[in-house]
């Protein structure tokens, strides 16, 4: 991919990161992401086009909004610049290949989804059902272009099969699991399927494995117990955004390891385009 192609893309995510600020602030209350215009929320003046340059306009004025001096929250920023990251990433990781757009509304849709959970242990439906309609409908364009239909077809079951795990988790003990998390399980499926099963896998086993350390983290600084919540979302979606980025190596190894034992022959590792 082009230095001036990975450029634009980068550009984008700051677009999208801007973007996605306001659905985080906006989606848990029920307003409207379009409209009204963006605002302070302390003192209700519309923010001017000059003071919304993402991440430049946060130290342009001293991290405060211009008219009421409140400081503005360093979530603003950061969420620009890491979708902006994460897009280049991305870009580098998939190239030109028709993965590409899925992996980036993916993303978007789960940052957006990891912050809410941060800030109110919530993941919204009006964010996880449109994410998920939008990355189905890139690889349904995808295995257009490829004809590689069968993707699809892995796609859809391991979306069916995430969902149906976390859902049968959610009840036998409701309280590890909001159906929240069971909603975004199925998310991740889809998502990740399209790359293969095992994709899936990984990201739910570390996203599983840190959530653990943070917790046992947690409990020996004594910042929490048994019972305090963890808002889970977050590690999910860093769990498939990783995958996502640098789970090929770790999946073709265990795909390649597991040929090797069933056929009892050595076998050389061959990387697959995504």
């Amino acid at each position: 991919m082009s230095p001036t192609l990975v450029l634009i893309i980068g550009l984008l995510g700051l677009a999208v990161g801007s973007f996605l600020n306001v659905a985080v602030s906006r989606v848990p209350a029920g307003r409207s992401v379009l409209r009204p215009r963006s605002a302070c929320p302390r003192c209700a003046t519309p923010i001017a086009a000059r003071d919304n340059i993402p991440v430049v306009s946060w130290f342009l004025l001293g991290r405060r909004c211009r008219a009421c001096r409140v400081p503005i929250p360093a979530r603003y920023p950061l969420m620009e610049a890491l979708t902006a990251i994460l897009f280049v990433a991305l870009a580098l990781r998939f190239g030109r290949s028709e993965t590409l757009p899925a992996a980036l509304v993916f993303t978007a849709g789960l940052l957006a989804l990891a912050a809410c959970d941060a800030e109110r242990f919530l993941l919204p439906r009006r964010l996880v059902y449109p994410t998920l309609g939008l990355t189905a409908a890139c690889l349904l364009a995808a295995a257009a272009a490829t004809g590689q239909w069968h993707r699809l077809g892995v796609t859809a079951a391991c979306g069916v099969g995430g969902f149906a795990a976390f859902f049968a988790l959610h009840q036998v003990r409701p309280a590890w699991l909001g159906f929240g998390d069971v909603r975004l399980a199925g998310l991740l499926g889809t998502g990740l399927g399209w790359l293969g099963p095992w994709y899936l896998v990984l990201a739910l086993v570390g996203a599983s494995f840190a959530g653990l350390l943070v917790g046992l983290a947690l409990m020996a600084a004594g910042r929490a117990t048994r019972h305090t919540r963890l808002p889970f979302g977050v590690f999910l979606a860093a769990g498939a955004i990783a995958t996502l980025l640098v789970g090929a190596p770790v999946v073709h190894w265990y795909e390649s390891v597991s040929d090797r034992n069933a056929t009892g022959a050595p076998l050389t590792m061959v990387g697959h385009r995504p």
